[in-house]
């Protein structure tokens, strides 16, 4: 049986394999088929891949030189869905981005330099672009720092994520507020389209826990509306099962001393942490006075924002120019745990490939 070579890498709270465009099947229907058998999808368990039987770690980024002037690599970013024979790449993920920089760098796809090294790039989901600081003494990379992530054990190398602004409208709909199904919410894309809405107006204190928001049905019933009238708004597929954007994201005071709590459906199981980008998001929604998080938030740290999630915090810096947001950074760690050949489990014919278009 052939193997592909692969690496298995944490990035932020999220885990996933990491590829080389080159390595995998140029079809994106081949590439999809392999990387469902690779990860062990569809299975409750993904007992037989690599898959952790959880959309945080069933993850793939796909690796390659970019062909953009100023920018070192594209990430293609696909979601293997757990328990469905479906692969999506209608959002990026800003916690696998974290391991994009490294990644790129142990694969010699960018030169390390002695200390700090900037890898540039192009998150071809979304077509945004960010710049990675990555930390190579001796001009190689280093997982090990003191830097510490909330929902991460222990301390790791900090890798430093400046989100570039980007021609999206902050603001899909022009509005700092919108009426969906009844309730107010803020329709926002800092990088991550999603929706803010006031835990309060749907009946909860925004502190529970995943397992206690999943499994009030009222709830999740809520959050579906609200979504599905989001879609057209947002200029997207008004499909829900055609995508996993916008998230819906719970906001209250914040709880433990920082700029706002969230719980955020991603986009019917609710996050264990929170998404990097959509941290972006949620951070700029605070920032922005007229929004429905902006009274709720505790604006005490400047342009720091911490978005409480319910494993912890993020930190973000926020930079405001009038009703924009000019730099978005962040810190996150990344590791790796694996860079090895991986064999992809048996075909399942009977088991359809449902691929989201590339955009």
């Amino acid at each position: 049986m052939a193997g592909v070579r692969a690496a298995l890498m944490r990035g932020g709270t999220s885990k996933g394999a990491l590829f080389l465009a080159d390595d995998l099947p140029a079809d994106a229907a081949a590439r999809d088929d392999l990387l469902l058998r690779v990860m062990g999808s569809p299975d409750p368990r993904q007992i037989d891949g690599l898959g952790g039987a959880h959309p945080l770690t069933s993850k793939v980024g796909v690796i390659s030189p970019s062909a953009q002037d100023g920018v070192d690599v594209d990430y293609l970013f696909l979601q293997v869905v757990v328990d469905q024979p479906v692969v999506t790449d209608a959002q990026t993920c800003g916690n696998i981005l974290a391991a994009v920089g490294p990644f790129a760098l142990e694969r010699g796809l960018v030169a390390a330099e002695d200390g700090v090294t900037e890898v540039r790039v192009r998150m071809v989901n979304t077509g945004g672009l960010a710049t990675l600081r990555v930390q190579t003494p001796g001009a190689a990379v280093t997982y090990d720092g003191d830097t510490e992530l909330s929902g991460v054990p222990g301390t790791a190398a900090p890798v430093e994520i400046v989100v570039e602004p980007s021609d999206t409208p902050l603001l899909p709909t022009g509005h700092l507020v919108d009426e969906l199904a009844g309730v107010e919410a803020t329709l926002i894309d800092n990088g991550m389209p999603s929706v803010v809405v006031r835990a309060e107006d749907l009946g909860v204190t925004g502190t529970e826990t995943p397992a206690e928001l999943e499994a009030n049905d009222k709830l999740t019933a809520r959050v579906r509306e609200i979504r599905l009238a989001a879609l057209p708004l947002m200029g997207l597929d008004p499909d829900p099962d055609a995508t996993t954007v916008p998230k819906i994201v719970l906001v209250a005071p914040p709880a433990a001393g920082g700029t706002l709590a969230t719980r955020s459906f991603i986009p019917v199981r609710v996050h264990q942490a929170v998404g990097v980008l959509g941290g972006a998001s949620i951070a700029a929604a605070a920032a922005l006075p007229g929004t429905v998080a902006h009274d709720l938030a505790d604006h005490a740290g400047g342009s720091r924002v911490r978005v409480e999630h319910p494993t912890g915090f993020l930190d973000l810096q926020i930079t405001t120019e009038g009703d924009r947001i000019s730099r978005t950074a962040v810190v996150r760690t990344a590791r790796m745990i694996l860079d090895g050949t991986v064999y992809p489990g048996p075909a399942r014919p009977a088991s359809p490939v449902r691929t989201v278009q590339e955009r």
